[in-house]
C-alpha cells in the first residue's frame, strides 16, 4: 500500500495537480494508495503542552496523528508531495515528522538509535519551488536530499538509497508548457526510482 502525504492548501495549486496526476496513475495502473491530505484534515504542526508531557513516552493525545501512524503502518511506500518554502519544508510537513514519527512507532533509543519504519521499501518527495533543485543543493543547505532523505529517512528506518527526490524549479514562472510536461512526465520520473 502507498501512503501519500499531501502537504499544500490550494486545490488550484500545481501541487494539487501533482497529486491528482499520481492518484490517477497509480489507480489506471491498479496500485493501491491512501492519502493523507494534511491541509484538508486540519493537522495542527504546533506542539501542545499535553503533547510534549506525553513525548517522552512516544504517546499521543490526538486521535488524527494516531490515525496517521495507523496508515502508515499499513504501507510499505510513501510519496510525499509538498512545496518548498523558504528553502525549507511548509510547517505542516515538518510538523507531521515532529508529532507523528514517535519513539516506539519510529524509532528506539535504546540501547541506540534504531528507525523503526523499515518495512517502508520506498519512499519519494515530489517538491515544486522558484529555485531549481541544483540551487537547493548548493545555496539552501540542500534540505530536501541531505536534511530530509539522507538524515531523517535514515533516522526512521527508511533508506536513502531507496529514496528519491523529484523536483520543479522556477515553477511559479515558467511556462505552462512546461508545466504540463512535467505533470506527464511524473509517472516516468517516478518509475525510475523503482528497486
Amino acid at each position: 500500500m502507498k501512503t501519500i502525504i499531501y502537504a499544500h492548501p490550494y486545490e488550484g495549486s500545481l501541487n494539487h495537480a501533482i497529486l491528482e496526476r499520481m492518484t490517477t496513475y497509480f489507480t489506471a495502473t491498479q496500485q493501491a494508495y491512501q492519502v493523507i491530505d494534511l491541509y484538508r484534515d486540519g493537522f495542527d504542526p504546533r506542539y501542545s503542552k499535553e503533547e510534549l508531557r506525553l513525548f517522552s513516552r512516544g504517546e499521543t493525545p490526538y486521535q488524527l496523528v494516531k490515525d496517521y501512524q495507523r496508515l502508515i503502518r499499513q504501507s510499505d511506500e510513501l510519496l510525499f508531495i509538498t512545496p518548498i518554502w523558504w528553502h525549507q519544508l511548509p510547517a505542516e510537513l515538518k510538523g507531521f515528522f515532529d508529532k507523528v514519527m514517535l519513539k516506539g512507532f519510529a524509532y528506539e533509543e535504546t540501547p541506540t538509535w534504531r528507525g523503526l519504519l523499515t518495512y517502508i521499501h520506498k519512499a519519494t518527495v515530489i517538491t515544486t519551488a522558484t529555485y531549481s533543485k541544483s540551487y537547493f543543493q548548493t545555496h539552501s543547505g540542500d534540505p530536501i536530499q541531505r536534511n530530509l532523505i539522507d538524515r531523517t529517512f535514515a533516522d526512521i528506518g527508511i533508506d536513502p538509497q531507496k529514496s528519491q527526490w523529484i523536483h520543479l524549479g522556477e515553477a511559479n514562472t515558467t511556462t505552462d508548457a512546461v508545466r504540463h510536461q512535467f505533470l506527464t512526465d511524473l509517472p516516468t520520473l517516478y518509475l525510475r526510482g523503482q528497486a
